[in-house]
């Protein structure tokens, strides 16, 4: 009997591995292909901003890059922060700025997949968001750690703009995380 338990239990975490595994490489798939489509698109909307036509952006939808230069990664930004878009990449807060409007700018990612290294940025790298209408480049000042549901970290920040980088913590944890890690950045 306790033979067949060991088994079953092998069976079962080779399964949940597998599927852990699975679900990074499929998530990694998605991003590269999102960071793919936003190079193109933003070449685009570059091209639509000249000829001065409105973009528009939905839900899920491409709006730019983020650069991380001192961990030589880019990362597709999309608007919102549901389930879906998270899946594509990092995710623009409803309700905050965008760069270049002087204020507070929120992007949120998933610990496990587009900011899995965000752990390793330090005070004083850099962070580049590439927009349609232009690259903005913004210095990191702080880091810090919150409750789950401490919302206090979005506020205003006019006319100073600020870049704050949100994500579950710690890093290494299975499950919903009790904490999340902030990053604010200060416009250069």
């Amino acid at each position: 009997m306790k033979m067949r338990m060991s088994h079953l239990f092998l069976v079962v975490g080779i399964f949940l591995i597998s599927l852990a595994g699975y679900r990074i490489y499929m998530s990694s798939q998605v991003q590269t292909k999102t960071l793919s489509t936003a190079i193109e698109e933003i070449r685009e909307k570059q091209t639509l901003l000249l000829d001065d036509q409105t973009v528009t952006v939905k839900n899920g939808e491409v709006l730019g890059i983020l650069q991380l230069p001192s961990l030589n990664e880019e990362l597709p930004i999309v608007k919102g922060v549901s389930e879906d878009s998270l899946e594509k990449g990092v995710g623009h807060y409803d309700g905050t700025a965008l760069p270049n409007e002087h204020d507070q700018v929120v992007l949120s990612g998933h610990r496990d997949t587009v900011f899995k290294r965000l752990g390793e940025l330090k005070v004083g790298d850099e962070l580049v968001v590439e927009m349609p209408n232009g690259s903005f480049s913004y210095v990191i000042e702080e880091t810090f750690i919150v409750d789950a549901n401490d919302l206090t970290v979005i506020r205003p920040t006019a006319p100073i703009e600020k870049l704050t980088l949100t994500t579950c913590y710690p890093f290494n944890y299975i499950g919903n995380a009790p904490k999340r890690y902030i990053i604010n950045a200060v416009r250069k």
